[in-house]
């Protein structure tokens, strides 16, 4: 049978009972709520200590009169602080509507999903970084590839976040959406964290901040090993280092900004379900026990305030290597398919940005220009056929060189008190050198586009505002892509493929911001993109795929009730379908069709802090047909801290509370195990982990 069956009662299904979960949610919600009936006491309790916090909520920022969408906001760390994550990839979930996954260890960069597409590793949804763009084009694993590892949670500041294709500043990969990070520029107190949880899981962290005579400093380093609880053990051994320096040298505002990332890891991977349902592997099983990688990232960042005018440049260093073997003995029943993809670089690039706001007539005009420019320096871009780990043949041994430049510029006028427009363009222009290993896929190109936006916004009455919003975005592919003539492993002819590909986007929305604490969001969207074509790093080609446009729905709110009780949510609904398919075959793989997320944080001042969560994303088709499907996956996480005293904080997380045998991916294809005579088609997944409790002590100096 193709595809799984989802009857809660069978114990061979991958869905998993989840309705003996729910009388527990209600007595949690229940106990916190009880919590917060008694405040009078807490907050009196909490008084006599000598340090007061006070709790900074983004999501509460009032950005009626400044916001171009519905679908852009902030996040303050408050936000995200206080709920407890498994891995760092999932603080792209403080965007509503984001769901990060994985499937092949923790030094891999995530699965990410938004607005029903599968972003892969993203490929339409930009990071920035103090600056500095995070994805990767023309990536030996995915373009577009977005690996968060190198970010220490506890020093991020906020996160700015837009969604959809409206926003002049977002270029390459931003299509769904794109997020900017922002690192403190000091802590009130130097401390050090410690955690463990019950599957090896060890981590240290420690932060410090210096005030000199030249500015401040801020330093932070953490160290974290980890096995999981997979048959394979995970053997994690991660290391993060940053260092900030905020001045003025010279009268000029600066930031430099130095981060330093190495690890490496063991993967599980996804396994086929038929080695489960025939009880030859556990969920937590493998099938290749050679499968991992090791990753480095080093970056130096600057940023300077001239005024009028903000410069960033930077520089990077990167390395990847990742091996992988999802077919297993498909192509080759004596070694089997592993792969190891290598990627070597240099990043260098700017960015300059000017705005000085003047008056026409009565009306207050806001002009912004901006210059982008990012060069790629990618030695190796290379993939190898392994047998444990060892090369044994080559597929593609390439070298690539890509230079893009972006020129930007974008009006707003406001009319009147309670109406402005937003006029923007865009125009990207990409020249590349390609270095192939085999001669007929070498070569050189350039390509280019413009894409227009639009926004404009109405206030009708006090606490709501009104917008409509157009514009066109885009994501480039892989340029090998482009200068491709042969396939890699068959020696056939195969078409190349355009560098750039275009997509249009629109939405309707409305903010309402009715009393302070309160922010509601609704926007309705549509996009289209010209093609999901794709450069799969695993085979060393491209995958054409047709155009597609998608449509739904968003609802976010944000409620801070009082000063001591925060209640946040978002759904999304979507539609997706291939353009110009045969009716029957216009299903769009793993495109989310609902997702959901809800927050309840408890705060009392210096003393306890719960924050329960609940997030999930729905069935998707695996093929086009829309017959074999993957089931949704919900799970609750509850974090718990306590102030023992000034210096001394208690932390428990308790991640999947309910336990719940959900996965993280599943994914349809063929692949032929070691013993089997022909390839099967089947569901290949991987697991959510199980109940994990993680706890930390935080010692403040």
């Amino acid at each position: 049978m193709p595809f799984f069956n989802v009857n809660a009662n069978s114990p061979k299904s991958l869905a998993d009972p989840g309705n003996r979960s729910l009388p527990f949610v209600l007595h949690v919600l229940t106990l916190l709520g009880i919590a917060a009936s008694f405040p009078i006491q807490a907050q009196q309790e909490a008084s006599s200590r000598p340090i007061e916090s006070i709790m900074v909520w983004g999501r509460g920022t009032e950005l009626l009169g400044t916001a171009d969408s519905a679908s852009q906001g902030l996040v303050g760390n408050a936000d995200f602080s206080t709920r407890p994550l498994s891995r760092v990839g999932e603080l792209a979930e403080v965007v509503p509507g984001m769901i990060a996954t994985q499937h092949s260890g923790s030094g891999k960069a995530n699965q990410y999903f938004l607005r029903g597409i599968n972003l892969d590793h993203g490929s339409d949804f930009t990071a920035i970084f103090e600056g500095m763009p995070v994805n990767f084009p023309s990536h030996a694993h995915a373009t577009g590839y977005l690996d968060l590892n190198f970010f220490i949670p506890e020093i991020i500041e906020t996160v700015e976040f837009h969604k959809g294709t409206y926003y002049v500043e977002n270029g390459d990969f931003s299509a769904a959406g794109s997020s900017r990070f922002k690192t403190y520029d000091r802590v009130e107190q130097d401390y050090v964290k410690v955690s463990a949880d019950n599957y090896a899981q060890r981590r240290v962290l420690g932060v410090a901040s210096a005030d000199t005579a030249v500015g401040s400093f801020l330093y932070a380093g953490e160290f974290e090993v980890r096995d999981g609880p997979w048959d394979l053990d995970e053997d994690l051994r991660k290391f993060n280092g940053f260092a900030k320096y905020t001045g003025t040298p010279f009268g000029v505002d600066s930031q430099l900004i130095l981060t330093g990332y190495d690890s490496k890891w063991n993967s599980s991977d996804q396994i086929p379900l038929r080695e489960v349902q025939n009880g030859n592997l556990s969920r937590f099983g493998f099938v290749d026990p050679s499968l991992g990688g090791k990753s480095f990232r080093y970056n130096l960042i600057g940023n300077f305030d001239l005024g009028s005018t903000d410069v960033n440049v930077y520089g990077s260093r990167y390395g990847l290597n990742l091996f992988s073997n999802p077919t297993l003995f498909l192509n080759d029943p004596v070694n089997g398919d592993g792969i190891e993809q290598e990627d070597r670089r240099w990043v260098f690039g700017s960015s300059i940005k000017h705005s000085q706001d003047f008056t026409w007539g009565r009306r207050s005009v806001t002009p912004l220009l901006g210059l982008d420019l990012r060069y790629d320096d990618i030695g190796k871009l290379s993939l190898f056929r392994t047998a444990q780990r060892e090369r044994i043949g080559v597929t593609r041994n390439d070298a690539v060189q890509e230079l893009s430049i972006s020129l930007y510029a974008q009006t707003q006028i406001q009319w009147t008190d309670s109406f402005r427009t937003t006029f923007g363009v865009r125009g990207e222009l990409y020249n590349w050198d390609v270095n192939a290993r085999r001669e007929a896929n070498s070569g050189s190109g350039s390509d280019a586009i413009v894409l227009p936006k639009f926004s404009a916004a109405w206030i009708p009455m006090a606490g709501y505002e009104l917008y409509v919003s157009y514009g066109q975005g885009f994501h480039s592919n892989d340029v090998r892509g482009a200068e491709i003539r042969v396939d890699p492993v068959s020696g056939d002819p195969t078409e190349p493929v355009d560098v750039l590909v275009r997509a249009k986007g629109g939405e309707i929305g409305i903010r309402a911001e009715p009393v302070d604490g309160v922010n509601l969001t609704l926007a309705g969207f549509w996009m289209d993109l010209a093609s999901e074509l794709v450069f799969v790093g695993d085979a060393g080609t491209s995958e054409p795929k047709g155009p597609t446009r998608r449509r739904g729905l968003e609802l976010t709110g944000f409620w801070e009730m009082n000063d001591w009780l925060v209640l946040d949510f978002n759904t999304s609904v979507n539609h997706s379908r291939f353009k110009n398919a045969p009716a029957g075959m216009d299903r769009v793989q793993d495109a989310l069709k609902t997702t959901a997320s809800a927050g309840l944080t408890l705060t009392l001042p210096n003393s306890f802090v719960a924050s329960f969560r609940m997030r999930h994303f729905g069935d998707a088709p695996l093929e086009e047909t829309g017959t074999v499907r993957k089931p949704g996956t919900t799970l609750y996480n509850l974090g718990l801290s306590y102030d023992l005293s000034e210096h001394l904080q208690l932390g428990l997380d308790v991640l999947n509370v309910f336990d719940a045998r959900d996965n993280d991916i599943v994914f349809f294809f063929e692949s032929q195990l070691q013993n089997e005579a022909a390839p099967v088609a089947d569901l290949h997944f991987h697991p959510v982990e199980p109940r994990t409790w993680r706890g930390s002590i935080r010692y403040h100096f």
